[in-house]
């Protein structure tokens, strides 16, 4: 069988609920991940979501800000949440397929890593160094818990650009948050510790240029194409040989009302 799998940061789910629709009639992936739902949970559109052919459905969010939701064909064996940074700020969430043929007992993890604000300095902002310390958490996690020793799959906005050709300009990027050093050599490192496969780059490895967010600031962002691959799939070692497909929809980014993420979606063959 295949499962296909994509991941979008909605810059909310309310808002953005008809590119949501569309989005999910046009590609009908088996599981959709969001993140940046900005949506508490009693205010979830839980029902309408379920109306477009995705009937299992697991949601974490708040008010105004991040949250992160699975929308799935398939029921869950399991559904977990962790707290990161000591908050609970609705970044993440995981789901175990059941009744999946051969996606059964494939765990995926759905993550929001925090923006980090402007100034890359943990010592002059705050938000940057909460980043890094959620990455540290998610360093310890992928030691200790060990989440690739059976099938799984990550995916998320991630907010980091981790190599040369994941941003328009490595070098004019080198201090800018989400391409910094620090952030990439952290990012690159709980990934290979943990034994994650950079699904994208697996299939489509440098130096082909791959973004998926593209600035609200710049006024003609796709001529101008000054993109950061923020939106990630990984995948355990044993579900790496699978990935027939890897893409973005970049023309979601063109829609009315758009997200300026754009989403990735991995065809698996199981």
């Amino acid at each position: 069988m295949n499962l296909t799998v994509s991941t979008w940061n909605i810059n909310s789910v309310r808002l953005r609920i008809d590119q949501v629709r569309r989005f999910l009639d046009e590609r009908r992936p088996d599981v959709l991940c969001l993140q940046e739902t900005k949506c508490p949970n009693d205010k979830f559109p839980l029902k309408e979501l379920q109306s477009f052919g995705y009937p299992f459905v697991v949601h974490m969010g708040q008010k105004g800000y991040n949250g992160v939701a699975i929308l799935s064909r398939y029921p869950f064996a399991e559904t977990g949440t962790m707290e990161m940074c000591g908050r609970q700020d609705a970044r993440h969430i995981s789901v175990t397929l059941t009744q999946a043929k051969a996606a059964s007992g494939i765990t995926l993890h759905n993550f929001y890593v925090p923006a980090g604000g402007d100034i890359p300095d943990p010592d002059l902002n705050e938000k940057f160094r909460h980043k890094l310390q959620f990455m540290e958490e998610l360093r310890a996690w992928g030691g200790r818990s060990r989440p690739t020793s059976a099938p799984a799959i990550l995916v998320g906005d991630l907010n980091v650009a981790p190599l040369e050709h994941d941003v328009w300009s490595h070098k004019q990027l080198l201090d800018v948050v989400s391409h910094t050093p620090i952030e990439t050599a952290a990012l690159e490192e709980l990934r290979q510790e943990a034994g994650w496969v950079d699904a994208m780059r697996a299939l489509r490895p440098e130096p082909e240029k791959i973004y998926s967010w593209w600035s609200y600031r710049s006024p003609d962002w796709e001529a101008a194409n000054k993109g950061r691959r923020l939106d990630h799939i990984w995948l355990s070692d044993d579900l790496a040989g699978t990935v027939r497909s890897m893409d973005v929809t970049k023309e979601t980014r063109g829609w009315d009302r758009p997200s300026d993420h754009a989403p990735v979606t991995a065809v698996l063959e199981l």
